[in-house]
């Protein structure tokens, strides 16, 4: 059995209690929240011990691996102890709000040996395991542009108070719904070398964006475009969306289906010429216990199997996570230049233009993952 202590019972917190308590292979010893009710309640009404101070329960517990579900300004701090502990670590997204964090944290448990995950479930809904799939067997040809989509009703009026409505705690739509799209992207594509052009607006926050457009390029030619909005209420949950061009066909795929057309069929994989659709539940492997979504189930099987088996080489480690980071850090940047000026039918360069491009360290370090 892995023995895993989790710390955080907000939203996402209390989904990951229930699904350690459900999964075959995991004991849910203790938990951990800041808040003294939370702490209490969880106490005495669960079998896991309960803390209030992190410190204090990593030094009385005997464990195996930790659950990282805080808001993402306390994950530097825990990640580090974790590690100074040797311990396996999952932690929720975004991973850090500074990439030069998520780098240190990175080499940190490359250098420790432990293993590592970060919560990007989309690489483990089955249609974008299977465009995944598609994508390695090189069924499109030469892809020269991809479209990555995020939309959904988080911020629907004006408010004040909560930790995703602050640059320094959780860094807005860029860094909480964004990064899931950069991290498909990177996972089915490869990691954007430049950044060409960007925005990001407000429509309800104060201090940070709710919308986010980027135009992104690699060194081969491809295309990438970014559109992300989470004050969007036609959307009753989040939605996430990939569409692929190459020179042999297109895939449109979501979480519920894909969609692939075929300038010629693929009869050894089963693709006809035309349209081709497989949908989800045929792509889904069964979980253990589910809840929102197989997804969130089988990310926290499969660290378990990787902890078991002490198998560093995660779906989703923080050196994947931090590419994500990268190319964030480079929409910021573009996003902050000025632009072109339309004027009288003439282009006028308001300020010399330039492209951002997302930092290489974690490149060097660890080789450019997918």
């Amino acid at each position: 059995m892995v023995r895993v202590a989790l710390v955080g019972l907000g939203k996402m917190g209390i989904s990951h209690q229930a699904i350690l308590n459900s999964t075959s292979g995991i004991e849910l010893v203790a938990t951990c929240d800041s808040t003294p009710l939370v702490a209490s309640v969880m106490g005495r009404y669960t079998k896991a011990r309960s803390y209030s101070d992190y410190a204090e329960m990593l030094a009385k517990e005997p464990l195996d691996a930790v659950v990282i579900a805080t808001p993402p300004k306390a994950h530097v701090p825990m990640v580090e102890a974790a590690i100074a502990k040797g311990l396996a670590i999952f932690c929720e997204k975004p991973f850090v709000l500074e990439t030069a964090d998520g780098i240190a944290l990175a080499k940190a448990a490359e250098t420790a040996g432990i293993v590592n995950q970060v919560g990007y479930h989309y690489r483990f809904v089955g249609s974008f395991v299977h465009v995944k799939s598609l994508v390695d067997a090189g069924i499109l040809g030469r892809i020269h542009h991809v479209t990555a989509e995020a939309y959904g009703p988080v911020v629907l009026r004006p408010k004040t108070g909560s930790w995703r409505g602050s640059k320094q705690t959780g860094g807005g739509a860029l860094y909480d719904y964004a990064t899931h799209a950069l991290d498909l992207l990177n996972y089915c594509v490869g990691r954007p070398d430049t950044v060409l052009s960007a925005s990001l607006g407000s429509v309800f926050s104060e201090e940070v964006d709710d919308e986010v457009y980027a135009l992104m390029g690699y060194d081969d030619g491809m295309t990438a475009t970014l559109q992300v909005n989470w004050s969007d209420e036609s959307y009753r949950k989040m939605s996430t969306k990939l569409t692929l061009y190459g020179t042999k066909g297109k895939i449109i795929a979501d979480r519920q289906e894909v969609q692939v057309y075929m300038r010629e069929p693929r009869p050894d994989l089963g693709l006809n010429q035309g349209w081709n659709v497989r949908y989800t539940t045929e792509l889904t492997e069964p979980v253990d216990y589910y809840l929102r979504g197989e997804e969130y189930s089988a990310q926290i099987e499969h660290f378990a199997r990787h902890v078991a088996a002490g198998d560093k080489a995660t779906r989703s480690t923080f050196a994947t996570a931090v590419e994500a980071d990268m190319t964030v850090d480079a929409i910021r940047a573009a996003a902050t230049r000025d632009a072109i000026r339309i004027d009288d039918g003439e282009m006028v360069a308001a300020s010399t233009q330039t492209r951002a491009r997302p930092r290489t360290g974690l490149a060097r370090l660890f080789g450019k993952s997918q």
